[in-house]
């Protein structure tokens, strides 16, 4: 139980101060550097989800009525993936990379360290409350820094196990859960940190890059954005919407930053689309997908009024094709399919974050690349065909944090490739070695002995240095003889 002190003390700038300023003396002592405390935190981590799995989904269940699969499948095990990942790879990861060297610094050898950023924030989002809280948190302790987590207060069942696990399991000197709201957040951003780390809204993205832009503080931007769907005909349809389904409906019930946010389709193939949509959701989510266990909620009234909003405005309400049923006092909203809305509907001009899908139709499908690219750069962009041209064309025109050729969202689970967006949809990367990689600076370091020291750098300057450091610098041997031999 709390003291009364305890449940009144306040988390303002001041004790925010004394918390960086801990962490600060801690990293200090060298204490996080080790690959011991590395291993051992990690591990612990692993210990954790294993021993509090049930704790861990009836905490998501409390928060999202995440189904027990969603929770354990796409968030658990990947949690645990990563730490199996970086517990496997670290003394690799940690070990100085060799790099060359020129017969500019002759006779020299060079390597790259990667050597912690000291104290760093991680503030994490609510519709993946537990992985978007562990995940770059193993990066942060991979990399050998001490920390901070913000968990998401729109998701408090999670922050609340997250605050309370933590410290029974980690570091608690060198690892810190901050709960709370804005003030807390805008305390934490108010102190110099070393790296802050970001999943949510471009919204408050900017205020974070705003925050860290006084200190100079680098900042990894996991955001969103509208992440489309092309389909081309002369696919396998069936199994095309099944996959868009899992990824859209199947993914928190749209609540998901990779999610599909809209798909285009030329004109011929949207109705056969439709109609297998329609098919495949009743099969997976039943004639009432209210009542379904396999949907997530909504998160809150707040998000709940938003998505009404974009059904109700008048060019869009009239386009519903599916779905559309709602339940305002259990925060639930059915799979919804729009089809034929307008491209100046509110639903088109933000990121729909939530169970309704519109789909647009083209002529012809290469004009969906127009469409795309008339928005902002999106964090996903999907495309299903078997054509390879278009692939080629689809790669080359759009620009998008990940790219997935007849799937979706399935990139997030592949650890040998960064994970973030581009322009609006974020900055930065992570997951697998880019999430030590984040953490991380790259030392460039070189060495020298005693040996070969060449007057041709030092005073005083003549002709004939000029000529022979000229040489040196373009690195050609011939360029080098010939100076050396005094032909011109």
């Amino acid at each position: 139980m709390a003291t009364k002190e305890e449940e009144n003390t306040v988390f303002d700038v001041e004790a925010a101060n004394v918390l960086t300023k801990e962490l600060r003396d801690v990293f200090a002592s060298g204490k996080t550097r080790s690959y011991e405390w590395r291993i051992s935190q990690l591990k612990s981590i692993v210990k954790m989800c294993d021993e509090h799995e049930e704790d861990i989904v009836d905490a998501l269940r409390q928060d999202l009525s995440k189904p027990q699969l969603e929770s354990i499948v796409y968030e658990l095990t990947m949690v645990k993936n990563s730490c199996t990942l970086a517990i496997k790879e670290l003394k690799h990861w940690m070990m100085p990379e060799k790099a060359k060297t020129s017969l500019t610094t002759f006779p020299s050898s060079a390597e790259i360290v990667s050597e912690p950023l000291g104290a760093v924030l991680i503030i994490s989002a609510w519709n993946y409350p537990f992985l978007l809280s562990m995940d770059p948190l193993i990066g942060a302790i991979a990399a050998g820094n001490a920390m901070v987590l913000k968990p998401s207060e729109v998701a408090p069942a999670t922050s609340s196990l997250l605050a309370k696990l933590l410290p029974e399991y980690l570091d608690c000197s060198s690892i810190k859960v901050v709960e709370g709201a804005v003030s807390e957040t805008s305390a934490l951003l108010e102190q110099k940190w070393d790296k802050i780390f970001y999943t949510g809204n471009g919204r408050v993205g900017r205020i974070v890059m705003a925050a860290a832009a006084k200190h100079l503080t680098p900042v990894v931007l996991e955001l969103g954005g509208k992440s489309p769907v092309v389909v081309d005909s002369g696919i396998d349809i069936q199994i095309a919407t099944r996959r868009i389904i899992v990824g859209k409906w199947g993914c928190n019930n749209g609540q998901a930053c990779i999610s599909p946010d809209y798909i285009i389709t030329t004109k011929d193939c949207a109705e056969k689309l439709v109609d297998s949509l329609k098919k495949e959701l009743e099969a997976f989510y039943g004639k009432n997908p209210l009542e379904s266990k396999d949907l997530s909620r909504i998160v809150n009234s707040n998000h709940f009024s938003r998505l009404t909003k974009l059904l109700d405005e008048d060019k869009v309400s009239g386009k519903i094709v599916y779905g559309g049923e709602r339940d305002e006092a259990n925060l639930r909203i059915a799979p919804t399919i729009l089809l034929g809305v307008p491209q100046n509907s509110l639903i088109m001009k933000e990121e729909i974050f939530g169970p309704l899908l519109p789909i647009l139709t083209v002529s012809k499908i290469e004009d969906s690349f127009d469409i795309i690219k008339s928005g902002t750069k999106p964090l996903a962009a999907y495309l299903f065909t078997n054509n390879k041209k278009l692939k080629e064309q689809f790669l080359m025109s759009v620009s998008a944090g990940g790219v997935v050729i007849n799937d979706t969202t399935l990139h997030l689970a592949v650890h040998s490739v960064p994970f973030g967006g581009v322009g609006e949809s974020g900055m930065g990367s992570y997951h697998g070695k880019f999430s030590f990689d984040a953490f991380t600076h790259k030392k460039a370091v070189v060495y020298r002995s005693f040996v070969g020291d060449a007057s041709v750098r030092y005073p005083p300057y003549t002709l004939g240095k000029l000529r022979l450091m000229k040489a040196l610098i373009t690195g050609n041997v011939w360029t080098i003889l010939r100076t050396l031999l005094g032909m011109s």
